[in-house]
């Protein structure tokens, strides 16, 4: 025994993970196929049990068990370095039973021969599309067609293949394992179970998803939610989806198409394939671990697996592509025209309801692909242009992307206006992927649940009565103010004031076109808001482009019938907003000058109430305005000196300029060109910022960009890998970026652990889907969740996380960082200034005689220099009449920003809809 190498912590930690991988898939078989039996599956399964065992023997003869008994609490994950270890130290690596395996197989094939073709469908059993579904091989070879159907006589191979350990958690849902881990069996005949695996896990996840969005935009619709919170949220899980969907892509290439998804989740047969998913709801006994089945309901799929919406979308395409102007068929027209936006929900069939979805959907993609085609639409119509609309680059990165004719949603319209203008309806199915289904169908569910008819994957649909004062664009609308009803908060008015403001300025320091550059951007801006923000040039009419398709009943429907569009267009908009105010800020000296003048005056005493405005803009931007992000109690001028000096000095100012550089010769957007992180002082990011720049992926922020204060924290403490230090037995976190920020901020360490083991808390309180399928299944008691170990999220759980602190940043009451109007507070700033200027001019005071009139280098930034006399704190006559004027142009940070009024941090909640129809706490439902 002494010439046997200890067995590493790495090894013992990917067996379990396998082991634990292969049994979740194994029992999701059985889960799936327990209504409609079938052989060839029920074959797969056994030798895929059988082998699980053989595993299970082996990491127990290795001594597994003693290792799992043995177990550190604190020892959390696998760190891929731990991986690399066991891979480079295994002596046998290079050792590979493949070749041999694959040499012989291929000589076995050569006997055999080719297979022989499959069988054609059953009687009946019509394919969901015209395209076959198309499962790919398992090898990296070409990949066996198969029809869905009845097999035909066929040779068969056999095929091995290595283990792939990419897992890292001991405890793992079949949901939560990479896809690249899905690679785990093949049966005789070829049916490849990894990707089968790989589908269900991407259906079950929109299926989650969908139904987590409905709830949130319930919200928006009945309890007032911010519609770009709603917005945020969406984004984050249309990437969710897209993110699954390009893993499917790379390890099953030419797979990852909606068609061939649900071909194969279908086999094919929509009909078939309804019996055999059904939801159950299971009564639960939280202490005694016990369940029972209180009800049970077959899934209805064409609904759940958006079979609906791809239908509606490969319609919509197919008639758009007849006639190629923007125009519905004759057909197609007498269909769709009688949609009535009014239509009571409740009183129709479900024949009706179903028609009447369709109808708006094809309806509203008219509209949407008409607006965004129309900037070349109208040069090849008006102005003679040859171009190819088939051949134009629609997307982001085209030619027509800086004519904004959306917000919110161009990269999904530029997808469909480019699927429309393909030849032919069959050389677009392999191109309609899956996140464009779930993002039309989170489209159209917007406004049916503003209508009071939702869809439950248990309880099927859901109707109530519509809200009666909802209105789409309501939020948009207080964020635009078109009208100027509500002075100080719509962002329009305050580019115009903030203008008037620019040329006085530029006439006080005899330099007309100093702000000349930034000025134009913002009229930019606001034309662009004005033309296509809630509102579109389309429902004027547009020459050449057909009317608005809901011209009938309201021209501008394609904004004021999706809350969907309004708020991700307004979360676009908040954006460019917040992005531009960081730039006129960076640009105007107005803003940095007043809140460090506001701070001295109120450490010296010479404003004793503190005013709401200067107060709050010196919290939220603390680390902008003070270096160190501390308010200074003394020695104000050499504070304010260092804080103003500090960019330009150093390799950061070198690297700056090497950014900005790289920024204007690739990009011409404003988030590009407006990237905080460029500016030179107030480099500060919004929340939505943050989540636009990393594609509204949460993984991929870094730890440097994530709040400490933020939900988003709490799930990266919670998954941060726990450290024990073996001489003391504490247990505390890997120093991580993220816990060195939290340490700065004054977090100890037992903070820290509290606040990681949060994310546990909740776990347990929601009872995980994990645990309930293991007790259902099983009948057994779910072994308690070990110390130490991580604990990761459902998709819907992180959405539901998250949406606090995006109502914290856009209309919460802690850091509503984006709900600032900028501009307005910008032109409040240098109303202030220009006041007490009047009034220092007016007793001719000393100092301001100084800047303004006698010192010719002072002159040149006039108001710097007041600042800096003023900091210097040696004029009493200054001091006073600054903090008289200050005290007389009060203001609270609420009178300037885009809403009525700000919202409580919500707390954790559970679907509001739902609380009242089940006890949350007693009930649960599975897939």
């Amino acid at each position: 025994m002494q010439h046997i190498s200890p067995i590493l912590n790495a090894i013992y930690h990917l067996f379990q993970a396998t082991i634990n991988a292969r049994t979740q898939a194994y029992q999701a078989f059985q889960r799936l196929f327990a209504l409609s039996p079938d052989a060839e599956t029920q074959k797969s399964n056994a030798a895929h049990k059988h082998f699980i065992d053989v595993l299970t023997e082996a990491f127990h003869a290795l001594g597994g068990k003693a290792w799992m008994d043995n177990r550190n609490p604190g020892d959390g994950g696998l760190a891929d370095s731990e991986i690399e270890d066991a891979i480079l130290t295994n002596k046998f690596s290079t050792l590979s039973l493949n070749d041999l395996g694959g040499r012989a197989g291929q000589r076995e094939q050569d006997k055999e021969g080719d297979s022989e073709p499959e069988g054609d469908n059953e009687p009946g059993e019509a394919p969901l599309t015209e395209a076959s579904a198309n499962v790919p091989s398992t090898s990296r070879k070409t990949p066996a067609k198969r029809s869905g159907g009845k097999k035909g006589k066929k040779k068969k191979t056999k095929g091995k293949k290595k283990a792939n350990l990419t897992s890292n958690t001991s405890e793992l849902n079949i949901y939560d394992v990479p896809l690249e881990s899905y690679r785990i069996i093949q049966d005789d005949a070829g049916v490849i179970t990894d990707y089968l695996m790989a589908v269900y896990a991407i259906v079950h996840q929109w299926v989650e998803l969908r139904q987590s969005l409905q709830s949130i935009w319930h919200d928006v619709a009945y309890d007032g939610l911010n519609s770009a919170v709603a917005g945020s949220l969406s984004n984050i899980a249309v990437a969710m989806v897209r993110q699954t969907e390009s893993s499917i892509f790379v390890e099953f290439p030419g797979h990852d198409s909606f068609e061939t998804v649900m071909n194969t989740i279908t086999r094919g047969n929509i009909q078939k394939a309804q019996g055999m998913f059904s939801m159950a709801r299971y009564l639960v006994d939280h202490e005694n671990w016990t369940s029972k089945v209180v009800e049970e309901r077959s899934l209805d799929i064409r609904d759940q697996f958006l079979v609906y919406t791809y239908e509606d979308l490969t319609a919509f395409i197919g008639d758009f592509q007849m006639n190629r102007n923007g125009r519905p068929t004759k057909r197609m027209q007498s269909e769709i025209r009688t949609w009535d936006p009014n239509l009571d929900l409740k009183l129709a069939t479900p024949e009706q309801r179903r028609k009447w979805r369709r109808d708006f959907t094809i309806n509203w993609l008219y509209d949407l692909v008409n607006v965004f085609s129309s900037i070349v639409v109208q040069r090849k119509t008006l102005k003679g242009q040859k171009w190819d609309l088939s051949k134009v680059d629609w997307t982001k990165d085209g030619m027509w992307d800086v004519h904004r004719r959306l917000y919110g949603l161009n990269e999904f319209a530029g997808d469909i206006t480019t699927l429309v203008y393909q030849k032919t309806v069959d050389e677009i199915r392999s191109k309609i992927l899956p996140h464009h289904v779930f993002q039309l169908s989170c489209i159209v569910d917007s406004l049916a649940v503003s209508r009071g008819w939702s869809t439950d994957v248990f309880d099927g649909d859901i109707l109530t009565a519509p809200p009666s004062k909802f209105r789409p664009r309501r939020d948009v609308d207080l964020f635009l103010d078109r009208e100027a009803e509500r002075p100080g908060r719509g962002y329009l008015q305050g580019v115009d004031i903030l203008g008037q403001l620019f040329v006085k300025d530029a006439q006080l320091h005899g330099n007309p076109r100093c702000h000349e550059k930034m000025g134009s951007i913002l009229e930019e801006i606001q034309a662009d808001f004005r033309d296509w923000l809630g509102e579109t040039k389309y429902m004027y009419g547009l020459t050449t482009i057909p009317p608005s398709r809901f011209s009938s009943t309201n021209s501008n429907g394609l904004w004021e019938y999706s809350p969907y569009l309004c708020g991700v267009g307004l979360l676009e908009g908040l954006d460019i907003a917040f992005r531009a105010g960081m730039k006129v800020w960076d640009t105007i000296p107005e803003v940095f000058c007043l809140v460090h003048i506001y701070n001295m005056l109120v450490q010296k005493g010479y404003i004793a109430r503190p005013i709401g405005l200067y107060d709050t803009l010196q919290t939220l931007f603390a680390s902008s305005f003070f270096s160190g992000g501390v308010p200074p109690k003394s020695d104000f001028h050499t504070f304010f000196m260092k804080t103003c000096l500090a960019p330009d000095l150093g390799k950061d100012a070198t690297q700056r300029q090497a950014r900005i550089q790289n920024t204007l010769r690739t990009k011409k957007d404003i988030p590009h060109l407006f990237d905080p992180a460029l500016n030179r002082i107030f480099k500060q990011k919004s929340l939505v910022n943050v989540y636009h720049d990393v594609g509204w992926h949460p993984d991929r922020i870094l730890d440097e960009d994530v709040p400490v204060v933020s939900m988003l924290a709490t799930v990266r403490l919670g998954t941060t890998k726990r450290v024990v230090n073996h001489s003391t037995g504490t247990i505390s976190l890997e120093d991580t970026p993220l816990v060195q920020r939290a340490k700065a901020l004054g977090m100890s360490n037992d903070e820290l652990l509290n606040i990681s083991s949060i994310q546990d808390q909740l776990e347990q309180d929601r009872l995980s889907q994990e645990a309930y399928s293991k007790m259902v299944q099983e009948k057994t008691t779910p072994a308690p969740r070990k110390k130490g170990e991580k604990v990761k999220f459902s998709d819907s759980g992180l959405l539901s996380m998250l949406k606090g602190d995006f109502v914290n940043d856009i209309c919460g009451q802690h850091m509503p960082i984006s709900s600032l109007n900028y501009c307005w507070t910008t032109a409040f700033i240098m109303l202030v200034f220009t006041q007490i200027e009047d009034k220092l001019a007016k007793c001719r005071n000393r100092s301001w005689c100084m800047a303004y009139e006698l010192d010719k280098k002072m002159t040149q930034e006039k108001r710097v220099s007041l600042t800096q006399l003023i900091l210097e704190g040696q004029d009493e006559e200054l001091l006073r009449v600054v903090s008289s004027g200050l005290e007389e142009a009060r203001a609270g940070f609420i009178d300037n920003i885009y809403w009525n009024e700000l919202n409580p941090i919500p707390e954790l909640m559970v679907d509001g809809r739902r609380s009242s129809e089940t006890t949350a706490r007693q009930h649960c439902s599975i897939m």
